[in-house]
């Protein structure tokens, strides 16, 4: 067993990982990421970041990790533009959430703190498209 299905296997996750761009995918829409940040942490890799990308119904959220210099990239999925905060388990992950907060105005559960990074007048979700408002 490699060390991309042990880390499958441990997370419940049935798809198959696939090479891509010089990073290792795995597609998880329904993964909570909290569970994926604590299985990630136990195998000493390091949080790199979040990449939002906008779809048809909500938003793909890339989480990308870095496991003895190898990019390891997971899936995820919103569910009506919120997930769950990691930000409490990976402190790097603090900045993402904000940023992808005031950009689209994802909800990231369970943050201690607000994301403060917009001026006081500015709303969430200013790199939405014109016309598509936030949910």
């Amino acid at each position: 067993m490699t060390g991309l299905q042990a880390i499958s296997l441990t997370l419940g996750v049935s798809s198959d990982w696939r090479e891509e761009h010089g990073s290792w995918w795995l597609a998880a829409p329904g993964l909570d990421a909290r569970a994926l940040a604590q299985v990630m942490l136990t195998q000493q890799a390091r949080f790199v970041t979040i990449t939002a990308v906008e779809q048809h119904e909500g938003f793909r959220m890339d989480y990308h990790w870095d496991l003895d210099g190898t990019l390891l990239t997971f899936i995820l999925a919103t569910e009506s533009n919120r997930i769950a905060s990691i930000a409490d388990l990976c402190l790097a992950a603090d900045w993402a959430e904000r940023e992808i907060h005031d950009y689209f105005a994802i909800t990231f559960a369970g943050r201690t703190s607000e994301p403060l990074m917009l001026r006081a007048d500015d709303k969430p979700g200013i790199n939405l498209r014109p016309g598509r408002p936030p949910q």
